[in-house]
């Protein structure tokens, strides 16, 4: 008897260390801290950027606004925001680093990025698409042309994708930011930015001359949007996953839609009504 209870005690002492180091749910940092930490993208119109007067808005910041809510409800107490920029090369480290919370901008949920990090609901969707300075003769010749993207992006992966299948012999240029590509294209640095077309509308729209772009109507990618939280954090995940389908369920969203995306178009996609019926999921 007295050698089975050394050998609980000796257990106990081996795993409460351990148990010690384990990093605490989402939920449970939030209600001690009292703040969660939003990560956003400062140049990806109109998902997520930061506005002149410094604070940051858009789509999916708006979407995390409501989330911050269902996360008051769930722990019972106010809580303040932090918004945290990140890159989209430091984007998912941010989160396992425990420097955001939730990442709430532009990020394409595809099974390779499901290794770092969790996805909640889609959010979006939509493809990439080029934009020149209007004028420019490349619309149907991207050949011997400079085409920038921003690195660490789906879109780079199929800018490539798709200029090997078509035999094109262009010169991809790698950049840091959206606002680097606009800057680079503005100064003839490149011939043509690609990225998703709704952020390249987002940055037309927000220029000083929206007219001095083009940007090509057609798609050359699918590109499901969704907010990322930490790996294994159901219950985090859960209220997040609540929060949209509830948007969708009662058409909450369309408001919010409508806000960012009206300007665009008079008409909701077909793919995003498709995305609020699948994911009005019921309580």
């Amino acid at each position: 008897m007295r050698s089975i209870l050394t050998i609980i005690i000796l257990m106990a002492l081996l795993v409460s260390p351990l148990s010690a180091h384990e990093p605490p749910g989402t939920l449970q940092q939030i209600q001690k801290t009292g703040k969660v930490k939003i990560g956003y993208r400062e140049s990806q119109p109109p998902m997520s950027f930061l506005r002149k007067d410094g604070i940051p808005d858009g789509y999916s910041i708006d979407l995390c606004q409501h989330i911050v809510a269902g996360i008051e409800s769930k722990i019972g107490k106010e809580i303040e925001i932090e918004y945290v920029p990140v890159t989209a090369e430091d984007r998912f480290k941010a989160l396992s680093e425990y420097r955001i919370d939730i990442l709430c901008g532009s990020t394409t949920k595809t099974l390779s990025r499901g290794e770092l990090v969790d996805f909640t609901a889609l959010t979006f969707v939509t493809g990439a698409s080029f934009m020149t300075l209007k004028g420019t003769q490349i619309m149907n010749n991207f050949n011997g042309k400079k085409i920038g993207v921003v690195k660490g992006t789906t879109t780079g992966v199929s800018v490539e994708e798709l200029f090997n299948e078509t035999g094109v012999d262009a010169e991809i240029v790698l950049l840091n930011s959206t606002a680097d590509g606009l800057s680079a294209l503005e100064k003839e640095k490149i011939d043509a930015f690609a990225a998703d077309q709704v952020v390249l509308i987002g940055l037309a729209l927000n220029a000083a001359d929206p007219e001095n772009y083009s940007i090509l109507p057609n798609l050359f990618s699918y590109e499901p949007f969704a907010l990322a939280v930490r790996r294994n954090d159901a219950d985090f995940r859960l209220v997040a996953d609540r929060v949209i389908s509830h948007l969708y369920r009662t058409k909450e969203i369309l408001p919010i839609y409508n806000k960012w995306f009206g300007k665009f178009s008079s008409k909701m996609p077909s793919a995003f009504e498709a995305i609020i019926k699948i994911n009005s999921t019921p309580e």
